[in-house]
């Protein structure tokens, strides 16, 4: 009778009036690889969750599982979309959302949503569902997956027979800031009928309000490489690097002591820390940075990031003190040294303002170029940056020695958290 019951609702919904345009194809599609890019506001993400609410409920042996790059950015991204996507279908009373576990329930029958990162791949590996089968997969901000190896293990644990109606399926989501990623040559560039792959845009979206609509001409106007992706969701043409000599690898720092107890990693003793904040709030994220410096060898091994709009200085604090960092050094942007002294009194004693000077910018950076940068995987939004840092062009496409006005945020944090271990004085901005 319960299942009756929810049947009717599903029935009685029009969905062309809860999902909107723009997504058809996407919706009705059952093959094994369900490909979306899309620019900021194409509501790619919203109607994936969308889809998933009403087909679990649809499909009762179904199970899903969501996986990001780094695990704990899925609590603010894909676990809200899909609470959002229940609250639109008003299903709300049906589904319990935990936290702890990271996990979504529908009651009537038991099926699971699942929430991994890949940076804890056992846990992927090793998911047994307890009712029906692990059909289907969310694998959101695809970008950040930057080894196509990666993908490869996540594609092989959907795998095994599933009874009709049932369909094996993987949902791939993302910005496409870069054309150099696999992604393009795996799913865009090659012919498969086992492959939809769709481009969507802002334009689709009749949620978007008419505030959010001005800022996407503005763009246009004001910054048309960054409206291609941004705005219309093309790929990314990405030429004139500023950093290139950088790569991806997973390592741990350990002390000197657990080396010799036997414990494999980078030994952190000699090496300096440094750690970096750029502010941001409505526009612009606030970029924290934290790396080590081996200045004998010229490496710089990035270790942690957190990368978000909206917070307030409070909010800031606690992150960074969350994550472990109070009694660090901390070099922040000294453009809002109110912000600096909240800080101080909110806890981060070391914090201080980064020092200015003539050319500091390209100082910084032809500092920096000369450094083998390691970057661990959860830095996914430094990796998004570095791999679309470049020189700014004129008008007539001509490179000049100045970077984009964009992608910056954390290269800013990690300016000013070398600053006092460069040679050259009054070298920041």
């Amino acid at each position: 009778m319960e299942r009756m019951t929810l049947n009717n609702e599903l029935n009685g919904l029009y969905l062309p009036d809860i999902i909107g345009k723009g997504y058809k194809d996407f919706w009705h599609y059952k093959g094994r690889y369900r490909v979306c890019k899309g620019s900021r506001g194409s509501k790619k993400s919203k109607t994936t969750a969308l889809w998933y609410i009403y087909n679990l409920m649809k499909y009762p042996d179904s199970n899903l599982l969501v996986i990001r790059k780094v695990g704990r950015t899925l609590k603010d991204s894909c676990y809200a979309d899909l609470k959002w996507a229940c609250h639109r279908l008003g299903v709300d009373k049906y589904w319990n959302f935990t936290l702890s576990p990271l996990e979504a329930t529908y009651m009537p029958t038991g099926q699971k949503i699942y929430f991994r990162g890949l940076d804890d791949a056992f846990k992927i590996t090793s998911i047994a569902v307890d009712k029906g089968y692990l059909c289907w997969m969310w694998i959101e901000e695809a970008y950040e997956i930057m080894k196509e190896t990666d993908f490869d293990t996540l594609d092989e644990s959907i795998r095994g027979a599933t009874p009709a109606p049932l369909f094996k399926q993987i949902t791939i989501t993302f910005n496409p800031w870069n054309e150099r990623h696999w992604l393009k040559k795996r799913f865009f560039d090659t012919k498969d009928d086992d492959i939809l792959a769709l481009t969507t845009n802002y334009l689709c979206n009749e949620w978007l309000d008419a505030s959010d609509k001005r800022l996407f001409e503005r763009m246009k106007v004001n910054n048309p490489r960054r409206y291609q992706v941004a705005g219309l969701g093309n790929w990314g043409i990405v030429e004139g690097l500023i950093y290139e000599n950088w790569r991806e690898e997973d390592f741990t720092m350990i002390t000197a002591r657990e080396a010799r107890d036997g414990k494999a990693g980078i030994i952190k003793d000699k090496l300096k820390m440094a750690v970096g904040l750029d502010f941001g709030y409505t526009n612009d994220p606030t970029a924290f940075f934290l790396a080590f410096l081996d200045l004998e060898n010229k490496k710089l091994y990035v270790y942690d990031e957190f990368y978000e709009k909206g917070l307030t200085n409070r909010a800031i604090a606690d992150r960074i003190i969350d994550l472990g960092y109070r009694k660090e050094k901390i070099t922040a942007d000294s453009a809002e040294p109110k912000s600096i002294a909240e800080l101080k009194g909110y806890g981060l004693k070391r914090i201080e303002g980064a020092k200015k000077g003539k050319d500091s910018i390209n100082n910084g950076i032809q500092w920096i170029q000369d450094l083998e940068i390691i970057i661990h995987p959860r830095c996914v939004n430094f990796i998004t940056e570095i791999s679309n840092y470049t020189w700014d062009t004129d008008k007539f496409g001509t490179r000049l020695n100045v970077p984009i006005d964009d992608f910056n945020h954390l290269m800013d944090a990690m300016r000013y958290a070398l600053e006092r271990y460069i040679t050259k004085p009054d070298w920041l901005i």
